[in-house]
């Protein structure tokens, strides 16, 4: 495990009621009703969830991996760069896992450059290194 030398940010949130409650970060930016998705037998109401949240926190990171990434690497990422997210929850040995595809759109940039900036992104990306290993992420260039 990579320990982190330098911890540049720290986000802090505080959540209740777990999948039937609300999420609150320190600084109030993020306030989010929290309800259980139909599909792991919840009633349906408004509100977000744990793999809603993780779909959109990995894919704008991995955003900026790829800026960063472009910008030391001399590689222009399109300014309407856009990742679709999807994050799969379901039962493994002994409890419940998630999955995760990004489906990534870089407009105008050939193929080789795109997989040449999305391989390097994931090696940098916070999120693409705290799953390594640990799930399965796909990534597909669209």
């Amino acid at each position: 495990m990579a320990k982190i030398s330098n911890v540049l940010y720290r986000a802090n949130a505080t959540s209740t009621g777990g999948r039937e409650g609300k999420s609150v970060s320190s600084d109030g930016a993020l306030d989010v009703k929290l309800t259980t998705p139909k599909e792991l037998g919840g009633n349906g109401a408004f509100g977000t969830n744990p793999e809603q949240l993780f779909a959109a926190g990995y894919s704008a990171c991995f955003i900026g991996a790829m800026k960063f990434v472009g910008g030391r690497d001399k590689i222009a990422v399109p300014a309407d760069v856009s990742i679709n997210a999807t994050v799969g929850i379901g039962q493994i040995e002994g409890g419940f896992g998630i999955e995760v595809e990004l489906k990534i759109s870089l407009p105008g940039l050939d193929r080789a450059t795109a997989e040449k900036l999305v391989n390097a992104a994931h090696l940098v990306c916070p999120y693409s290194n705290a799953t390594r290993g640990n799930i399965d992420v796909t990534l597909t260039i669209v």
